[in-house]
C-alpha cells in the first residue's frame, strides 16, 4: 500500500511539473507511462494479496463453524449427520450413477467413481 501511495504521488508530481514547466512531451509521456504501469502492476499484486487474505479468513470461518458443530455433538459421530455434512460440503455434482463429484466449502473437489 505504501508503494502505491508513493507511485501515486510521483504520478501527480509528474503531471504537475508538466503543467508548470515546459518540457519535451515525448519524455514526459514516457515517464508518465512508466509510473502508471508500475502503479497498476503494484495495485494488481496488492489486490491479489488482499483477495487471498479474504479467502483464507473465509476458509477459517467455515472450518471454525465445522469444529463448533462437531464439538456440539453429544457423542462420537458414527452415522451420517446432515448438519455436519452441510457445514463442510458446498455442493455435489452427479454426472452418472458411477460418476459423482463432491465440492467442499474450502474448494477441495473429490471425484467418486
Amino acid at each position: 500500500m505504501d508503494e502505491m501511495n508513493v507511485l501515486s504521488d510521483r504520478v501527480q508530481k509528474c503531471i504537475s511539473e508538466n503543467a508548470r514547466i515546459a518540457q519535451d512531451q515525448t519524455d514526459y509521456q514516457k515517464r508518465y507511462d512508466e509510473l502508471v504501469n508500475r502503479y497498476e502492476t503494484t495495485k494488481a499484486s496488492y489486490d491479489r494479496t488482499e483477495k487471498s487474505i479474504k479467502d483464507r479468513h473465509a476458509k477459517a470461518e467455515r472450518l471454525g463453524a465445522f469444529v463448533k458443530a462437531l464439538a456440539a455433538q453429544d457423542a462420537s459421530v458414527t452415522e451420517f449427520n446432515e448438519g455436519l455434512w452441510g457445514t463442510i460440503v458446498d455442493f455435489m455434482t452427479i454426472y452418472s450413477k458411477e460418476d459423482i463429484s463432491v465440492t467442499f466449502k474450502d474448494g477441495t473437489e473429490i471425484h467418486i467413481g
